[in-house]
């Protein structure tokens, strides 16, 4: 299907489509983007191997290359998410099968995830999602209520509400987040307890 656009320009209607390296869909969830993130950072994992799993690399070193390129790379552009618990899920597995390599320990072993994250020195992923989402509503809070992210952030659509349940907004959960964190707006001028809250959850 396509929209005629002044004279002679025709535009494609699609489900979905990549904008600055993050899918966006007609549906305004996170499912299309995770897919699509999750097997980037495993390309990106696959090309340091050699280095993420050598032995004569301490684990914390290798926890930090993994944070910096792998972890970076899955998580682009997850600060506007709207991340449901099976897209948490989603990136909780694939992060652990990374996990698990790096630290050349099999699922048999019956190591807890805790112990293998602390022993990288790298934080749950949820955690580290969480506060991209935060980072960049603190961010959005500081803008002139004239500026259009704002007004976007606040743009209540006009027409009648489908039946069902609403999925959930960004709003939604990044509320949720600022509740973990005892986190409000007024918060916001205040930069260090922000960053602070943020990073204690």
């Amino acid at each position: 299907m396509c929209i005629l656009v002044g004279a002679s320009a025709n535009l494609e209607v699609v489900d979905k489509f990549c904008y600055l390296g993050g899918m966006l869909s007609v549906d305004g969830d996170a499912d299309v983007a995770v897919e699509a993130r999750i097997p980037i950072g495993w390309n990106k994992f696959r090309q340091l191997v050699p280095l993420i799993t050598n032995r004569d690399i301490s684990l914390i070193r290798r926890g930090r290359l993994y944070s910096s390129c792998v972890r970076s790379s899955m998580l682009h552009r997850s600060d506007t998410w709207p991340a449901r618990k099976e897209n948490e899920v989603a990136l909780q597995r694939a992060e652990m099968r990374m996990v698990r390599w790096m630290s050349n320990v099999k699922v048999k072993d019956r190591v807890p995830s805790k112990q293998l994250r602390e022993r990288l020195g790298i934080d749950d992923i949820i955690l580290i999602l969480q506060q991209n989402r935060l980072r960049w509503y603190w961010h959005v809070l500081r803008k002139e209520d004239t500026g259009w992210v704002k007004k976007c952030m606040e743009y209540e659509v006009e027409g009648s509400r489908p039946r069902g349940r609403l999925k959930k907004a960004w709003t939604e959960v990044v509320q949720n987040d600022c509740q973990a964190c005892n986190l409000n707006r007024e918060d916001v001028v205040h930069c260090g307890r922000w960053k602070k809250l943020i990073r204690t959850g």
